[in-house]
């Protein structure tokens, strides 16, 4: 693994680099609460598969830009400037996990020429997602924390405290079968400590500015995924409820498969990496031709 900046138009976004440079490129995008370096244990794998792998810091995530704007159209076209600067002129592999998925949903439909195909982890369609959640009144429960993250200097206050016990409280809920290790969960906690408040920018536009979210939303709905995608959630995910993913083959034109991981909770790219690694090197192969 070693550390890289992707210069672009939109900013310079520290990254993880692994494998060659002029083997075929994987980006991959992180979530919250969590960090490029998650992505260690995948990365090595497809290095050794024969792939480059690029997994930046998402804005609002130092090194990485820390100021907005932090709505998701915003964040797909930062993917869209790393991915020029990385691989100009050849599309490449895309995989997103929590926030690094919802990203590439709406990559994939305002960028779709850069992708070869996609993989994405835990967080299904946003449309599958709120469709899900009248039929699914659990994940309502598992998604209030998003709510606090609405309100200024309260949910800064509350998820820094104690060390970011708040963080520790997610990462035991969402995996309760994994305990991140302890050299991680520092730098974790050091990324978030020197990022705050910008982690929480994206949650903050979800419901705000209420038009641009409409708006958002109506723009999603307007069009389906031509990449091929696949989809891995774990069953003992305790952040997003396989039930909430149900339906989402609706979204894509393109090949559309969803894959749940057994015994595997919210960060699969550290629970199961070989799983991991193996579903994007095989979906790659079957849908990313030459």
């Amino acid at each position: 693994m070693q550390t890289t900046t992707i210069t672009t138009p939109r900013g310079t976004f520290g990254a993880y680099q692994f494998g060659t440079r002029h083997a075929p490129v994987v980006i991959a995008l992180h979530g919250f609460p969590d960090t490029a370096r998650s992505w260690r244990p995948v990365g090595e794998r497809l290095a050794a598969q024969g792939f480059h792998v690029v997994a930046p810091y998402l804005r609002g995530y130092a090194p990485s830009p820390l100021e907005g704007p932090f709505d998701v159209d915003a964040l797909a076209d930062d993917l869209a400037a790393i991915v020029a600067a990385v691989s100009p002129g050849a599309p490449v592999v895309l995989v997103g996990h929590d926030w690094g998925a919802v990203i590439a949903y709406i990559a994939l439909l305002r960028h779709p020429t850069l992708f070869r195909v996609a993989v994405t982890l835990a967080v299904p369609h946003p449309l599958a997602f709120l469709e899900s959640l009248p039929r699914t009144p659990s994940q309502v429960l598992r998604s209030s924390y998003m709510a606090l993250f609405q309100i200024p200097r309260v949910a800064e206050a509350i998820v820094t405290r104690n060390d970011f016990a708040f963080i520790d409280t997610l990462w035991q809920r969402w995996s309760p079968g994994y305990v991140l290790p302890p050299d991680a969960r520092r730098a974790l906690k050091d990324c978030l400590a020197a990022s705050m408040p910008g982690p929480l920018g994206p949650y903050r536009t979800l419901a705000w500015p209420p038009q641009a979210a409409l708006q958002r939303i109506a723009h999603a709905r307007d069009g389906r995924i031509g990449v091929p995608t696949l989809h891995l959630q774990g069953d003992q995910d305790g952040c997003i409820a396989v039930a909430a993913c149900v339906g989402e083959e609706r979204f894509f034109s393109a090949a559309f498969e969803r894959r749940v991981l057994a015994g595997v909770g919210h960060f699969a790219p550290l629970e199961a990496p070989d799983a991991v690694a193996n579903a994007i090197v095989d979906w790659t192969a079957c849908h990313g031709g030459a």
